[in-house]
């Protein structure tokens, strides 16, 4: 079959001129002259059904030595990452052109159905050269956008055309050390496509894209060549596809530091680093503003009340101060208060969590260099603070109880289960819709078994650890008593629903904007990088959580509302049906072009875990400072 010209950048093969290192735990490859080098590929995806599939699902050409499966950890297992081995081999520094890497077997009836239906969907290969993905480039009106890939084909006129015969130029940087080296490369593709290309990288020897096996990679027997502006031969059923491919080395001055630039300033970075730093000023202010208010009334009141006798404190209390009406009853037990405490700890394990994987990925050792490092940290912390989900679980279950020790394990084995169980649940549904696609994001039935010996081997046994020491550690002590008879709550203006309800909203803007970057990253194949900018938004969120649920049980208080328990939890975890209502929001003007239910499916069921997630970990914050603030606050004037 005539060859389709698209110019593929592969790599950057970035060598490192200096004794420091780009990333933590990544490093140089020393390569020489005529070393060689493999491209390995990864998962087929598609932004139009966010479902991945096996590169060799496909009629493409195998290695001669037969494919096998990369090195792969935790998390790219569970992100879908199958990266394996590919026939494409290059030497370092040497040009290579004509090459002829197989002929595929005649295309059968199924064969050339799939490989339609892949093109309509709009899915693209992933190469990786090196531990750097392959990019392309494209340039319109002045504008260059990055695209990581390339298109598996194009259908013009009707007719379906295969990306058969690629391009590839390899940028290298040569090194003066003799201990350090890096690779990167470049490309560009056919005007049908976004295309184009340039990479580096640093060596004394340079990038390697040669065949070692003769059998398999002759020359092709005649000149190819390619022009950028049009389409050949289509793919048609019982005719085979000759693939072939060619190579270019260039010297390039990007050196190995530097290396992942060019996939971390994607179109728009300009616009992302300005939305975010507005929308930490604009929340600084707002939180200042709440804070100021919160401050002085909390803080005159009090003053007023220490200030006069017994007899005009009667009196301020019934003009008032409603709050101090209720103290026979802020400390009453809430409806429920197991399922609060069991999801106050596993709050708190999520909280923890999240914390200290950005905290993490902000000091490097997550990066995208590190395939599937970021879920397999957040894998690991979360079952590390197992320990403190269990002691906040419990401990706050023997504080309600007034020291209580019964029922202590219950509570630690339901922490261990609440939050796990239900995201068990939630993907395995999800998982039987990818197993029936025959998708490799679907998690593998051995990772499944391996998934529920951490579960139950490391997670369960550390939050009963953790309830264990919160049964020994003392309870914390009310600072009133509580009433026998409870005070009737006078009728509301206004259902106080609606108000915890609608708190979430200031939450929801200090980090909407900074979600839209995030949402891009998952579902529009998009490298997310700042994670320093994350950091500082997930501290104000921390302190706009707490403020709301602060300044909202305030006011239930002085309304004599003495049924805080709840509400506090919701006011800041109501956060999370905005952030719910917002995802279907980005389905259904971001993600117009995600095709069948069963795409639809997944995006829904992965945002209600992700919501589930956000709304525990938020609504612990809330409670947890109200918690603190109506201890304080009773425990700060004298109650007759």
């Amino acid at each position: 079959m005539a060859s389709f010209g698209i110019w593929v950048l592969t790599i950057f093969l970035v060598f490192q001129s200096g004794y420091g290192f780009y990333l933590p735990g990544s490093y140089p490859h020393k390569y020489k002259v005529g070393d060689p080098l493999s491209v390995k590929v990864n998962s087929l995806t598609s932004i139009d059904t966010e479902m991945p599939f096996s590169y060799y699902s496909l009629p493409f050409c195998k290695p001669a030595e037969g494919v096998k499966d990369s090195a792969e950890n935790l998390g790219e297992l569970l992100m879908g990452d199958r990266i394996e081995n590919s026939p494409y081999r290059f030497k370092m520094c040497t040009n290579e052109t004509l090459i002829f890497l197989c002929q595929s077997g005649k295309l059968s009836a199924d064969e050339f159905k799939l490989l339609k239906e892949r093109i309509d969907e709009m899915y693209q290969v992933n190469l990786i050269l090196d531990n750097l993905p392959a990019i392309r480039y494209t340039v319109k009106e002045g504008f260059v956008s990055r695209w990581t890939g390339y298109p598996i084909g194009v259908k013009f006129q009707d007719m379906y055309y295969v990306f058969n015969h690629l391009k590839f130029k390899v940028l290298v940087h040569k090194y003066e050390e003799t201990n350090v080296v890096r690779v990167m490369g470049t490309g560009d593709a056919v005007d049908v496509f976004p295309s184009g290309g340039k990479g580096g990288s640093d060596v004394p020897g340079y990038m390697v894209v040669g065949f070692e096996d003769l059998k398999m990679y002759d020359k092709y027997p005649s000149e190819i060549k390619c022009d950028t502006t049009t389409v050949t031969v289509p793919i048609k059923e019982g005719e085979p596809i000759v693939f072939t491919y060619e190579v270019a080395f260039e010297e390039s001055d990007i050196k190995w530091p530097s290396r992942w630039d060019a996939y971390l300033k994607m179109e728009g970075s300009k616009v992302h680093w300005f939305s975010i730093l507005n929308s930490l000023m604009v929340i600084t202010f707002l939180a200042g503003i709440v804070l100021v208010i919160f401050l002085r009334t909390v803080r005159r009141d009090l003053t007023r009340y220490e200030e006069l006798d017994k007899e005009a404190q009667a009196q301020l209390n019934e003009e008032l101060s409603g709050w101090k009406l209720v103290v026979g009853d802020v400390f009453r037990a809430p409806s429920h208060p197991a399922l609060l405490c069991i999801m106050v700890g596993d709050g708190v394990q999520i909280l923890g969590m999240g914390v200290v994987t950005i905290l993490f990925a902000a000091l490097g050792f997550m990066s995208p260099a590190s395939r599937g490092t970021l879920i397999t940290g957040m894998l690991f912390f979360y079952m590390i603070l197992g320990i403190a989900a269990g002691y906040v679980a419990v401990r706050l279950w023997r504080t309600i109880g007034c020291g209580d020790h019964k029922g202590w394990a219950s509570v630690a084995w339901k922490a261990a289960c609440f939050f796990p169980g239900i995201a068990f649940l939630i993907l395995t549904i999800l998982n039987f819709l990818l197993w029936g696609s025959h998708s490799t994001g679907a998690i593998p039935f051995s990772l499944f078994v391996i998934l529920l010996l951490l579960w139950f081997c490391i997670s369960v046994p550390l939050t009963l650890v953790g309830g264990y020491f919160g049964a020994k550690a003392p309870h914390i002590e009310y600072p009133v008593r509580t009433n026998q008879i409870p005070r009737e709550i006078p009728a509301q203006k206004y259902p106080s629903w609606l108000l915890v309800l609608g708190a979430g909203t200031l939450p929801f803007g200090t980090l909407f904007i900074e979600l839209f970057f995030i949402m891009s990253s998952i579902w529009m194949g998009r490298v997310y990088y700042v994670f320093g900018f994350l950091l500082i938004v997930m501290v104000l969120l921390v302190v706009v959580c707490a403020e709301v649920s602060l300044v909202l049980t305030y006011m239930h208080l002085c309304v004599e509302d003495w049924k805080w328990w709840w509400k506090s939890f919701f006011a800041s975890g109501s956060v999370a049906i905005y952030i719910f209502l917002y995802s279907v929001n980005y389905l259904i003007f971001d993600l117009k072009s995600l095709s069948g239910p069963v795409s639809a499916t997944l995006y829904l069921g992965y945002s209600l875990f992700m919501v589930l997630a956000i709304m525990l970990a938020t609504g612990t914050i809330g409670f947890l400072s109200s918690f603190w603030f109506v201890h304080y606050l009773f425990s700060s004037v004298k109650l007759d």
